[in-house]
């Protein structure tokens, strides 16, 4: 999109999320001191002299290990093949190993730029110890700490020597990378293991999130802009939500604290649900939680596939029962895995997220908010006089009554404002604020 890229890379827990966060000033990347916290590949913009480039945190390379690991490393190797310049950060207190040198060889097979990054040199008696890398066959190594700062500027400033100039960097390509005002974000949210990165993978017709049977692989957000015909649309994978009291200190509060903000700066949230489990209580949170955020959500049921039309019946009965709060959310039966039924879902993005921002002028406010208390008059005396909308996003309308309105009427008007301008399945907010008359 206009950006050169950086990818940062290395065996687990040499400080890759440390060093991606003290280039970018604040903390993108989730980070604990122990191997495999990064698994997808996480991809933020940074900005150094002037200079603008796309960074991308990768997950630890290792040759071999589990069917998870081997996932992880080839996505390490994806980014590196997609990368205008590689950085491969090895931790200088054990110096360079087996997979270290692995990794090295590959650079140097595929031809990729890239510069050794000595991390963990936090004082003056680890300097020594850096000139080992040179064994790795790519040059002096760079030594930084990530951790306290030290070296980062110098390294930063080889990186942006090092890149391509941009793409469109007379203004046009170039400045069209950050969000648009047309750009739409969705986040896809869930319990752990239903299937979200799948789905993920699926929308974006490409293997960039971690994709694994073992609950909880995704431990951070990942997001994506792709081109649709609806226009460009931001998807955000998110970790898996538990419920608080199986929620530990560390990774998983960090994973929790991503997921909501997702929520919360989302346009629309797809709410995934294991029709194979159907609604549970956590799925009856997470939407609590989504909808209190005034984010519409649609309701992607996955692993439609493997139901039988009793089961199928029986899962729809639960929405319609556990979810009634949500309103008129679509609910869509989807397989991520085969992708039926996925296409369906940016024409429901689509009306949803139109419905959020919309619009209504003043007048037509009134008109119908008039034949609807001329319809049904409020008890005791009770009446609109005036009402107007003041925000969108979700949609909010401030209703001018000469006295208090009772919450049944207010859902009364509620749903003849819905109808009368079709807004669906997406958060109506109501403010009723005292006039005379």
């Amino acid at each position: 999109m206009g950006l050169p890229v950086v990818a940062i890379v290395g065996r687990p827990n040499v400080g890759k999320s440390t060093l991606l966060n003290r280039i970018i000033g604040r903390r993108a990347a989730i980070v604990e001191e122990r191997p495999g916290v990064t698994r997808d590949r996480k991809e933020v913009e940074a900005e150094w002299r002037g200079r603008r480039f796309r960074l991308v945190d990768t997950g630890g390379w290792m040759a071999g290990g589990t069917e998870l690991d081997e996932k992880v490393s080839a996505q390490a190797e994806r980014a590196m093949a997609e990368a205008d310049l590689v950085l491969l950060v090895v931790d200088v207190t054990t110096g360079a190993t087996e997979d270290d040198a692995r990794v090295a060889e590959l650079l140097r097979r595929t031809g990729r730029r890239a510069l050794v990054v000595a991390n963990k040199v936090d004082d003056t008696s680890r300097e020594a110890d850096a000139w080992e890398l040179l064994s790795l066959g790519l040059g002096e190594p760079h030594l930084v700490s990530a951790l306290h700062g030290r070296g980062t500027g110098d390294l930063l400033d080889t990186v942006i020597g090092q890149l391509p100039e941009e793409a469109g960097a007379d203004g046009d390509e170039a400045a069209d990378d950050g969000p648009g005002e047309d750009e739409v974000a969705v986040a896809i949210v869930g319990r752990p293991n239903v299937g979200k990165s799948t789905l993920f993978n699926r929308l974006i017709g490409e293997e960039r999130a971690i994709v694994h049977d073992m609950p909880g692989t995704t431990r951070d957000t990942v997001d994506t802009v792709v081109e649709t015909d609806l226009g460009r649309v931001r998807l955000v994978d998110t970790a898996g939500m538990r419920r608080k009291s199986r929620i530990g200190e560390g990774t998983e509060y960090y994973s929790l604290v991503r997921a909501l903000q997702a929520v919360d700066e989302a346009d629309v949230a797809l709410l995934v649900i294991d029709a194979t489990e159907g609604v549970t209580g956590q799925d009856q949170r997470l939407a609590e939680r989504v909808d209190a955020a005034g984010c519409p959500i649609v309701v992607v049921l996955n692993k439609w596939e493997v139901l039988d039309a009793e089961q199928r019946a029986e899962v729809r009965w639960q929405v319609t029962e556990r979810l009634r709060f949500v309103g008129e959310a679509p609910v869509l039966p989807v397989s991520a895995r085969t992708g039926k039924g996925v296409h369906k879902l940016f024409s429901a993005l689509a009306t949803s997220v139109e419905a959020y921002q919309r619009r209504i002028p003043t007048s037509r406010v009134n008109e119908v908010l008039r034949a609807a208390q001329a319809a049904q008059p409020a008890p005791g005396g009770a009446r609109v006089l005036y009402a107007t909308q003041g925000a969108t996003e979700p949609p909010t309308f401030t209703l001018f009554a000469n006295r208090e309105l009772p919450r049944t009427y207010l859902r009364y008007l509620e749903r003849k404002l819905r109808e009368a301008f079709d807004l669906g399945p997406t958060p109506v907010k109501l403010r009723v604020r005292r006039r005379g008359g």
